[in-house]
């Protein structure tokens, strides 16, 4: 087994047990922000988002067909961890939890990682929830998480992968 997969599996159980991972300390090892933490079940690359202090697992959502699918299906998300949906460039988005079944808050975010707009989302809800501005960025995570870790709109996401070529 890899330190990567070793530190990861660390980083995993640590979310798993607190919704509020901290960064690791300078000098420490631990997951980097932005840093490719691994292949989701699903196939999806996921990489560590620092999200206004708080680290995430999130699942990339790169290309149509990943974002079309987003997290229906789904019936459980570990604690800490979300999917980040990518776009090539900012403008109006809106989603719904068609064949989604647990319950998310959705955060819209500008070009920056700036969080433009928070919204719930219910599941299997196909009414659309769009954002209030443009939005590059959504990061989906499980419902009520944002407010329970303090994280409001002007927040800021780090690590956001580059904008999506498709």
């Amino acid at each position: 087994m890899s330190v990567r997969a070793v530190v990861l599996g660390a980083f995993l159980v640590a979310c798993a047990g607190s919704p509020e991972a901290a960064p690791a300390s300078p000098g420490t090892s631990g997951p980097a922000v932005g840093a490719d933490a691994g292949i989701s079940e699903q196939g999806l690359r996921q990489v560590v988002l620092d999200v206004s202090g708080h680290l995430v697992v999130a699942e990339v959502a790169d290309t149509r067909p990943a974002r079309q699918r987003g997290l229906m299906e789904r019936r459980q998300l570990a604690a800490g961890a979300g999917m980040v949906f990518v776009y090539p460039a900012s403008q109006p988005r809106s989603f719904w939890m068609k064949n989604t079944y647990v319950p998310l808050t959705i955060a819209y975010l500008d070009p920056s990682g700036v969080i433009v707009h928070l919204a719930d989302m219910e599941p299997m809800d196909e009414s659309p929830v769009p954002s209030r501005y443009p939005a590059m960025y959504a990061l989906e995570m499980q419902q009520g998480w944002f407010a329970e870790s303090g994280v409001k709109v002007g927040d800021v996401v780090k690590g956001l992968p580059g904008p999506s070529r498709e």
